[in-house]
């Protein structure tokens, strides 16, 4: 994906994350690769940016203060159906890779990412060749799917744990058990 054409445009992105010093450095990135880049740091800022000037390409967190990046994925195609969005997120899970999919994400990744992820991951979206290897889907494990199902059960619950543990037919103790671990390798 060449960031500048040959008519001399340059592409625009909206950057959304919370964290300051993550979308500094990849906004500084992305400008010196000659892209236009709006910055944002939660739900509002990103949609009045959108608002004022389409983004063609957005770079969403998942998980910040207030509404979420996928609330923020839906109201950026909302405003404009052309914008190509890819969700990051360092908690990641099938549900969530689904949910944002849905939504209208051309592709999800885990964080960290830099901007040679972000741009392959577009390219891939796009169905543009890339150099990379074709990857290949590993299952995963069967304590990964059960940490992510807990999760997704959780996440839909609104992070209440009893709720949650009476949905899964386990004692709330047992749950807050396995909501402490780290998430199981692949």
């Amino acid at each position: 994906m060449s960031a500048v054409g040959g008519d001399g445009h340059h592409p625009s992105l909206l950057l959304v994350d919370d964290d300051a010093t993550l979308r500094e450095r990849l906004a500084r990135a992305f400008r010196e690769r000659g892209w236009e880049v709006t910055t944002a740091g939660d739900y509002d800022s990103a949609l009045a940016a959108a608002r004022r000037e389409s983004p063609e390409y957005a770079v969403v967190d998942l998980r910040m203060p207030g509404r979420s990046g996928l609330e923020v994925v839906k109201d950026l195609l909302a405003v404009d159906a052309s914008t190509k969005a890819i969700v990051l997120t360092g908690y990641g899970s099938i549900a969530t890779t689904v949910d944002a999919i849905r939504l209208g994400a051309v592709n999800y990744l885990p964080k960290p990412a830099d901007v040679d992820d972000i741009l392959a991951a577009f390219e891939r979206a796009s169905g543009e060749p890339s150099l990379a290897a074709p990857e290949t889907f590993e299952a995963p494990s069967l304590a990964r799917a059960e940490w992510e199902h807990i999760h997704r059960v959780l996440a839909d619950c609104a992070g209440n744990i009893s709720e949650a543990s009476r949905k899964l037919g386990i004692h709330r103790r047992s749950l807050q058990r396995k909501l402490q671990k780290y998430p199981p390798a692949r």
